[in-house]
């Protein structure tokens, strides 16, 4: 029975991690299933406990760091970036107002979502204007007044 709350617990554990962007959980859900490992084994509580300590903590003092090493985006790693990161630095047509709060771009044949990089620029239908960052499903832009790149 305990194992079957130890995988209750991973899988719960497992799920949170989903909802975050922490890679933290996701360690403690593999304490929890090295746990119900220990309890389906026969072990006692506490030393489920510990066990559950134990592969919780180096999981993630070893997994962790290797891990976040891999994360990095292609600018820091020099790779060429794709998806989302790739838009970075690309240009875009106003097609609806910009300001700090909304707006709407046309962006590689696409209409993204918009606001403006500091909040107090506006831009207007039919101006350019270079992607600087891009957060969820909204473009945060400035006005094109570098040459391409």
């Amino acid at each position: 029975m305990e194992a079957v709350l130890w995988v209750v617990l991973g899988i719960a554990l497992a799920i949170a991690e989903a909802f975050t962007a922490t890679l933290l959980i996701i360690f403690f859900a593999v304490g929890a299933f090295a746990a119900a490992g220990a309890a389906a084994l026969g072990a006692p509580f506490l030393v489920q406990a510990i066990v559950f300590a134990l592969a919780s903590g180096v999981s993630v003092a070893a997994l962790r760091p290797i891990i976040l090493r891999h994360a990095k985006s292609a600018l820091e790693t020099g790779d060429t970036p794709f998806g989302i990161e790739a838009m970075e630095g690309s240009h875009g047509m106003v097609v609806e107002e910009v300001d700090g709060e909304h707006g709407m771009i046309k962006l590689e044949g696409e209409l993204w979502q918009a606001r403006s990089f500091d909040g107090t620029e506006k831009y207007l239908p039919g101006e350019r204007v270079r992607v600087v960052k891009v957060h969820g499903a909204t473009a945060i832009v400035w006005r094109d007044d570098l040459p391409d790149i």
